[in-house]
This record gives structure tokens, sequence and C-alpha cells, in this order.
């Protein structure tokens, strides 16, 4: 029998039991697209996280005040013997290796000028920020270089909070109020976009030293540094803790580089991963079963078709191949479903949440499909092994 009417045999075959093989193909279907729906979101979400940590540089490390526990995350509330201060962080300055550096802390006030009020957020910051972040200017200039400890009222404006206040006008050497205290205006910053879901150019960026008394606060949140594109960032990050734990006595802070957050952020993708894959491959499992089963069925109600087509010189290697294919067609057919339904799953994902880039992987789509032909070729092999072995003389008597 050529290929070609094998096929036609085949495809007759399932067309008869249309009901019970789309039953079997969308059992399938469910299990491929819970997998490329994994993927596509799985892809999409680290590259957005990625771009997120990234858009401030590629080379930074991050210090926090508290130890970090077993789990990755820093208990700095409860476990800071000491904060971190400007002391602190003016020290790492002349660390081998460490190109720039900036405290860290923020908080939420009021910036007022001229009747005009707005909620925003305050970052205070040291002079070397733009550097160590990335930023760039649209107008103006960046933070004089001025000491950490005692620094002038500056302010550089975030590009939306800038158009707030002032709007078309050049805020250039006005005075704004942020928090009740007054800061006069030096430059107006690029626009950055967002991060993690909040707009970096809706904010004030001002002295640390200044944003310390604003909220009341006697430690920095954070203390950012750049090393130097030559330098590994793990002998870095030693000669950092070594610097600090001399100051304090103990280690009682946390030091990471961004390779080190990206990779704690992709242990926490792995679990997700794992725990989406487990449902595919339980919707897959249960295609398997209904393709078996299907199969099953078929062999025992159409004992008198394989006994004519043995009777009629039909090998049983053809046999074998007709209830084979049945199976392997009802798996790709399937897996062909599943990756549709995958592919317009994270269509209405991208129209509803359209920040977050979904990217389905042409690799992951084949793999997926690939993976539906072989459950289908494993589902099918017992029943069609059970039609090949029938005695033709035995199954036309039953019919």
């Amino acid at each position: 029998m050529r290929i070609i009417d094998t096929l036609r045999f085949t495809l007759a075959s399932l067309r008869a039991e249309r009901q019970r093989s789309l039953l079997t193909m969308l059992a399938i279907a469910i299990g491929i697209a819970a997998v490329v729906l994994l993927t596509g979101l799985g892809a999409g979400l680290q590259s957005y996280l990625v771009g997120q940590f990234t858009q401030f540089g590629t080379h930074l490390i991050s210090v926090t005040p508290g130890k970090e526990n077993t789990t990755g995350m820093s208990i700095s509330v409860i476990d800071t013997k000491r904060p971190l201060t400007l002391n602190d962080a003016q020290s790492l300055r002349d660390i081998p290796g460490v190109e720039a550096m900036t405290p860290v802390v923020s908080g939420q006030l009021s910036a007022e000028f001229a009747g005009k009020s707005r909620r925003t957020l305050a970052f205070g910051i040291g002079p070397d920020a733009p550097k160590v972040w990335g930023m760039a200017l649209a107008r103006g200039q960046f933070m004089p270089e001025d000491d950490l400890i005692a620094p002038r009222p500056v302010v550089m404006l975030g590009n939306t909070l800038a158009r707030s206040l002032f709007g078309h006008a050049n805020p250039l050497g006005e005075k704004v109020r942020l928090g009740g205290m007054s800061f006069r205006v030096v430059g107006v910053l690029a626009p950055k976009g967002q991060m993690l879901g909040f707009d970096i150019d809706d904010a004030a960026y001002i002295p640390a030293a200044l944003t310390l008394q604003l909220f009341n606060r006697d430690g920095l949140m954070e203390i950012d540094v750049l090393y130097h594109e030559a330098e590994s960032a793990s002998s870095v990050v030693k000669r950092i803790s070594r610097r600090l734990s001399e100051r304090h006595g103990a280690e009682d802070f946390t030091v990471q580089s961004q390779d080190q957050m990206l990779a704690s952020l992709g242990k926490v993708l792995d679990v997700l991963t794992f725990a989406v894959g487990a449902l595919g491959g339980i919707a897959l499992l249960t295609g398997g079963v209904g393709i078996l089963t299907l199969m099953s069925i078929a062999v025992s109600e159409r004992r008198g078709e394989i006994g004519l087509l043995t009777a009629l010189g039909a090998p049983s290697g053809l046999i074998l191949r007709l209830f084979l294919g049945e199976a392997v067609i009802l798996g790709a057919l399937g897996g062909l479903l599943g990756v549709l339904i995958g592919l317009a799953g994270l269509g209405l994902l991208h129209l509803g949440i359209p920040a977050l880039p979904f990217a389905p992987r042409m690799d992951y789509l084949l793999i997926a499909e690939a993976l539906a032909l072989l459950i289908g070729l494993a589902a099918g092999v017992l029943p069609a092994m059970s039609a090949a072995r029938l005695d033709p003389i035995e199954a036309l008597r039953e019919e």
C-alpha cells in the first residue's frame, strides 16, 4: 500500500469516529497549549525583568542593610545591627575596581511650585548617580560634586515631574519646595521610562543627606556601586564586604552583584515554570491515555475489518502501521491545535498587558509539537501491536 493510500485510509478511520477523535485531540491540545503559554510567558517575563534591571547599567553591585537569609531575601528590618551611612558609602569610593558609587534613599513627598502641587517620589542620591545609573540630561546640568555629608539643596527633576510643575517653561534656576524644604532646580533628566511599574520620570533627585533629613531616617536604603568592566564582579563584591565588615565589626549587610540578583529572579521563574509545566504534563498524560483508550476501542470494534485486510494479503506490518499512523496523526493534530491555542492565548495576554513582552520561541514550539507526536506514538504502540497480532480467521468469525 502506498503512503498516500495509507494516509487516506487512516484519515477516513478517524473521520468515522469524529467525536471521539476530537475529544482525544483536545486533551493533547490543552497540554501543548499550556506548554506554549508557559514558555512564551517565561521568555517574555525574563526579557522584561532583565530589561528592567539593566536599564541602569550592566556592571552594578548593590549593598543593602541586613544580612541575607537562606531564602535570598534581605531581613534588614529585624537583623540590622547598624544602618548603612553616608560615611559607609564614602568609604567605598577608593576600593580597587570601583568606578563610581551613589547612596540611595527614597520616599514619597509633595513637590510644589507657584501654587501647583504634585505627590511624587524623591530619590536621595550622590553626585555620581548619573554615571552609576546611566542617566541622561534633557537640559541643565547634573548634581554638583558636593560633599556627601553637607550638600547644597539642589534638585534634578524627572521629565514627567518637570512637565507637571512647569509645563513648557524653563525650570532651571527656579526654586521648588519638596516636603517643606526649598531646592534649586539644576537640571531636567531625559525620559527614562518605568522600573517594575514605577514611573522613574515622575521623581525628584536630591542629595541623599537632605533626603535623610526630610524622611527622618538614620540610614540609607541602599548603596549602588558601578565597577570597571575589566574587573570580576565576585572580586569587587569581596572587597566591598571586607571594607564594610571592618567598619561595622560584623557582616550585617548584603552585597549582591547584578548577576546574582538576576540569578535569584531566575530561580523564582524556574519554580513557576515547573509548576505550570506540571499542569501541562498532567494534561498531556490525559491526552495520551485518551489516545490509548481510543485506539484500544478501535481495535476491538474493527476486528472484522482487520481480519478482512489480513485475509486479502495485508501483512501484519501494514496493520501495525495503519493503527500506529492513526495514533500519531491524533497526536500531531492535537499538538498543532495546542500550538495555535497557545499562540492565541499569548496574543490575548499581550493585548491585556501590553507592557510585558510575550515572546513565543520557535524552538519550544517545535519541541511541543514533537512531544505531541511522541505521546501519540507511545500511546498507539500497544493497540497497534494488538491489531497486528489478530488471527484473521478468528477476526472474521467474530464479525
